[in-house]
């Protein structure tokens, strides 16, 4: 099963059917494409299954051509006229959604979309799914608003049963608001103006699109935690529409093994014993399958799989005092790049799986253990990707309501302190309601092994408090409460930023309690002509003009990083993955045209790090 999830498509139950299909659809703009670009079909328009960590049969993928229309932010009602066409799940900035315009917060982006729905058991709902729209939309079926959302990062879903009307055919319309930098909420490194290190907005759809036929009492979610002292997995499912002795059955399958099985109550947490499984790690990706179902009486309502790893993530201190980071209670140096998950074509949304896999197989070959997921969050098949090939994973809260913070100098701290930002109560909630949903999302993805509230005080405000909360909310990951910013003592890791060259807090004054990172660092640009996306000034932290150049500097930085790791230095987070539009100083261009240091040569330099013991 889990082969299957990464490797290919699942079969779709049933097909779309989209207003308008139209041969003439064709990327917009004069920017660079990425390869895969030219394998965009928008009758197939990433048709994977978009859930790999609760998986049903019965669903029904909606991307493709859809009408859209921009229209005054005033406007509330469905239009009765639309503009073009729009490939969905592109924002309608980019280039792969055929229409390249920006919206703004002075206006509304609209969809619609005629679809034909296959035949619906009586006994079944119809859940409509989005994996992301950015950021406050209103869903509408059949001309009934159903329901509505905040937030750019999250996925979300409707029942829309009752509001189907007879027939296959329906409609879905969807108003979408964004106002990019000019709000409070988070959006990432999006701006109206985008130059140096902030890029293209991303309004509207931009992940996958989908139905799913459920039963009347189905599986909406579930959490399962590996703990590898207990040898154990805690594991729940949240079932919605459950009646009074209903249960739900977990089996742990090794293959067609069964290494664990146990039936509880509805509402119920399970705990799975699975002594003997190996432990997951970036040499040894180890997954295991899942299968959920509930049972009324004796018989299965409903049935979904799933997967997990037995992975433990902590800290402890070395033989001169100074805290580490642990995995499966060994220390394993960890190195990894700033990923911020951008394309030249789908801005925020790679044009195919293909391409989503092809920076993790890459990343994974130059021999990096770990990447660092930039104030952006991925669609679920990406983790999941990073899950079976063995990558560790931070992830970014993305940043909003950025500056106005204030600067002071307190002695015994580092060059100097950020004091928080006072926000709006407004701003304050979006941020705690989306940061929860993140987690809430991607919690039962093993590759993740860090959570990051905070980068650069970009918005920063009640660290103490955000970082306390997300250790109590999540205890099975280590928190790194504010990486390169606000430097309070609180959270599991203390984390500096410096370009170019590595350097690293003093352990003297925070190696004992806090485990020491340098959280960005690097930043060496080249720019490679024919794949930039503008041809002049374009810039990199340090830049150079040829590749030998480069492979001589980072060599250079590579050596100096790997004398700090004996000293107390437990990870490196170099910047970065690819270029991104006029940032020059990744290990790939923008377009993945071009590897600028061979995989080969990078492997062999990491492996190096690897080889640190603690002395």
């Amino acid at each position: 099963m889990t082969r299957n999830l990464i490797f290919g498509s699942l079969l779709l139950i049933s097909s779309q059917f989209a207003v308008a299909q139209d041969a003439n659809w064709k990327p917009v703009g004069d920017k660079i494409m990425s390869p895969w670009a030219e394998k965009v079909n928008p009758k197939e328009t990433l048709q994977e299954y978009p859930r790999p960590q609760l998986v049903r049969k019965g669903w029904q993928n909606l991307n493709g051509l859809w009408q859209y229309a921009i229209t005054s932010k005033t406007e509330q009602n469905i239009p009765s006229n639309f503009q073009g066409q729009i490939l969905v799940p592109f924002a309608v900035e980019s280039a792969l959604s055929g229409v390249g315009k920006t919206v703004g917060k002075d206006q509304a982006l609209w969809y619609k979309n005629t679809i034909k729905l296959e035949a619906v058991n009586s006994k079944e709902d119809v859940l409509l799914h989005f994996g992301a729209v950015d950021w406050q939309c209103e869903v509408y079926v059949n001309g009934q608003q159903v329901g509505s959302h905040q937030g750019g990062f999250d996925p979300f879903y409707f029942n829309i049963s009752k509001y189907l009307k007879k027939g296959k055919t329906q409609e879905i319309a969807i108003r979408v608001w964004d106002p990019t930098d000019e709000g409070p909420q988070p959006r990432g490194k999006q701006v109206k103006n985008p130059e140096g290190i902030w890029y293209t907005p991303v309004t509207g759809i931009w992940q996958t699109v989908w139905l799913e036929n459920v039963p009347k009492t189905y599986i909406a979610h579930t959490k399962q935690t590996p703990d590898v002292d207990k040898k154990s997995l805690t594991f729940y499912a949240q079932v919605e529409g459950s009646q009074s002795g209903d249960q739900v059955k977990v089996l742990a399958l090794d293959g067609d093994k069964v290494l664990a099985e146990q039936t509880v109550t509805a509402g119920a947490e399970a705990n799975l014993s699975v002594p003997g499984v190996e432990l997951w790690s970036p040499s040894n990706p180890k997954l295991y399958d899942l299968r959920v179902s509930v049972l009324r009486k004796g018989r299965v309502i409903d049935e979904t799989t799933s997967y997990f790893a037995m992975r433990k993530i902590s800290m402890a201190k070395d033989g001169k005092g100074i805290q580490r980071l642990m995995l499966n209670n060994e220390f394993v140096f960890q190195y990894g790049p700033l990923d911020q998950g951008w394309w030249p074509d789908g801005l925020y949304t790679a044009p195919t799986d293909e391409a989503l896999l092809f920076d993790i197989v890459k990343t994974k070959e130059m021999g990096f253990n770990m990447i660092r997921k930039h104030i952006k969050v991925e669609p679920a098949r990406w983790y999941r990707y990073c899950d079976s090939l063995g990558l560790l994973v931070w992830q970014d809260m993305p940043s909003g309501d950025l500056g106005g913070n204030r600067w002071d100098n307190h002695p015994g701290q580092l060059s100097g302190y950020n004091l928080d930002k006072e926000r709006s109560a407004e701003s304050e909630a979006y941020h705690k309601k989306e940061w929860k949903a993140i987690m809430d999302a991607l919690h039962n993805f093993p590759s993740i092994v860090v959570w990051v509230p905070f980068n650069e005080a970009w918005g920063q405000f009640k660290t103490k408090e955000i970082t306390e909360w997300t250790i109590q909310y999540d205890p099975s990951r280590l928190v790194n409460s504010a990486s390169g910013g606000n430097f309070l003592k609180t959270g599991h890791i203390l984390d500096i930023h410096n370009y170019p060259d590595p350097s690293m807090p003093d352990p003297a004054l925070f190696g004992e309690k806090q485990v020491l990172v340098l959280g960005e660092f690097g930043g060496l640009g080249l720019p490679i002509e024919g794949h930039t996306w503008q041809e002049k000034n374009n810039w990199g932290y340090q830049s150079f003009k040829n590749k030998e150049e480069l492979l001589k500097r980072y060599t250079k930085l590579i050596e100096d990083l790997k004398r700090l790791i004996p000293l107390g230095l437990s990870a490196g987070v170099y910047t970065q993955t690819t270029d991104v539009e006029v940032e020059t100083n990744g290990m790939m261009t923008y377009d993945r045209e071009v590897i600028k240091i061979p995989e080969t040569q990078l492997n062999q330099l990491h492996q190096t790090l690897y080889q640190q013991s603690i002395q």
